[in-house]
């Protein structure tokens, strides 16, 4: 991926407008950087433009220079907000409209609130996909269990081959 990022770098290098940079995690001068933006794994790839989070919003998208190509010149430098009207449709105006027309108190309260919903549903998905990796492992563990129980032990099988093999008319009738 470094020569990709290398490549998007030198690409928006002239920019007035977008920066690509590039920030090693490992190195201790970095390390308060890093904690402030929320990078716990590496690579992260992080954006930051008027209409993300102020600490930026986490890239998810693929991860060769062609998708970072993209991403980029589709999402980075200017675009509609607040500050850029005139880079925003109709729709758009409509809907910041709509939001500077609420009280900042209320907005942010609504924000807040949201942002609590979406946490608490993230924090209900793994709630429920631990409990169920616990009952998988206790249904996993059952049936070993189970299985080991009912094992037939090689003497039995080898009682009931040579019995088989042996003519006694009595076994066969049970077989």
């Amino acid at each position: 991926m470094k020569p990709d990022w290398e490549k998007l770098t030198a690409d928006f290098a002239d920019s007035t407008a977008v920066a690509i940079v590039d920030v090693d995690c490992t190195k201790d001068d970095s390390k308060d950087l890093c904690s402030k933006y929320g990078v716990k794994g590496y690579p992260t790839i992080k954006y930051i433009t008027s209409s993300t989070d102020p600490l930026g919003d986490k890239y998810e998208g693929g991860r060769t220079y062609d998708d970072l190509k993209k991403f980029a010149d589709e999402n980075l430098g200017p675009s509609c907000s607040p500050s850029d009207l005139d880079l925003c449709n109709d729709e758009q105006k409509a809907e910041i409209e709509k939001f500077q027309a609420i009280p900042i108190e209320e907005l942010k309260a609504t924000v807040a609130e949201r942002t609590k919903a979406a946490e608490d549903a993230e924090k209900n998905f793994k709630d429920e996909v631990s409990k169920l990796q616990a009952k998988y492992e206790s249904l996993m563990k059952e049936k070993d269990e189970a299985v080991e129980a009912a094992a037939v032990p090689n003497m039995a099988r080898a009682v009931l081959a040579a019995a088989k093999k042996g003519g006694d008319d009595a076994a066969k009738d049970e077989l």
